[in-house]
């Protein structure tokens, strides 16, 4: 009887360390990408964008752009379209940025004008939910969320701590054969 028991406290802390690990890769505007918004009244379709996905610590944005970039600047910067002390710069055509904390993310174009002329964003990370709140909705709709935002991926880290409870569970359940 002891050996079951064994055996069922590892594949929940399994599916417990699989369920930790999960996070998402979005494209900044989705499909549109991280561009100059067409026209004054498309001046705030990156927040729109950002306000139609959740975000979690872990997550990251790809910005994909040509002759452009992306800056990280303070909430005061963000309002001014200041470029001139960025926590973060970068033009490198294809700059993937890891959501590490939650709160607010501040991204302006470091492009002189295109902040003004609306190419900025404001992402809202969560807190990480702690076990005993109600669970998030069905699977289903937030895959069908994430296709429709166009995420670019669900990835699974810390591949290496799922191995090795798998590795854990499969030495259990042989030792106890």
């Amino acid at each position: 009887m002891g050996g079951q028991k064994i055996v069922l406290l590892s594949i929940f802390v399994c599916f417990y360390v699989f369920s930790l690990v999960s996070c998402t890769e979005f494209e900044a505007g989705g499909e549109n990408g991280w561009i100059i918004p067409q026209s004054s009244n498309q001046s705030d379709i990156f927040n729109q964008w950002a306000s139609k996905n959740r975000f979690k610590v872990g997550d990251t944005i790809r910005f994909k752009y040509k002759k452009d970039s992306v800056l990280v600047v303070t909430e005061d910067e963000y309002k001014k379209c200041q470029t001139t002390k960025p926590e973060l710069y970068s033009n490198h055509d294809d700059t993937v940025f890891k959501l590490d904390r939650p709160g607010l993310f501040y991204f302006i174009s470091g492009v002189s004008g295109h902040c003004e002329q609306g190419q900025k964003m404001i992402i809202k990370v969560m807190e990480v939910e702690s076990t005993t709140q109600s669970p998030p909705p069905s699977s289903s709709l937030a895959a069908s969320t994430h296709k429709k935002n166009h995420a670019v991926r669900k990835t699974s880290r810390f591949l290496g701590a799922g191995l090795v409870t798998i590795s854990i569970l499969v030495i259990t359940v042989f030792s106890l054969v």
